[in-house]
């Protein structure tokens, strides 16, 4: 074998190590994108499952009880406020989305007001 064949054969060895390990690193962010998604859904439905319970509670009140559950004049704000607090955006710009990274500036203004 020549000297050439040799280095040429290392030169096409490098060059699909190179392909396979930026495959490699796409596939990662891919994964990590998808671990992100499944914790942020995962969340999500924790909340949900958490309020039909309290839908269903308040459902299986008896009909003396439901009364005092309608909402009074203002109760608009206690609503966005236990939304809020229940980890949901209350604000235009990312309303009924899970709040993900802590309190939301634009919310706390709203509520604020």
């Amino acid at each position: 074998m020549d000297k050439q064949d040799i280095f040429g054969q290392i030169d096409e060895i490098e060059e699909r190590m190179g392909a396979t390990y930026a495959e490699l690193g796409a596939l990662k962010k891919r994964i990590i994108i998808l671990i992100e998604e499944n914790k942020r859904l995962s969340i999500e439905n924790q909340q949900l499952r958490k309020l039909i319970r309290q839908e269903e509670t308040i459902v299986e009140q008896p009909v003396g009880e439901a009364e005092e559950t309608l909402p009074l004049p203002g109760a608009g704000y206690d609503n966005l406020t236990r939304l809020y607090n229940e980890g949901f955006h209350i604000c235009n710009v990312y309303y009924g989305h899970l709040r993900t990274e802590g309190d939301c500036l634009f919310c706390l203004s709203f509520l604020n007001k």
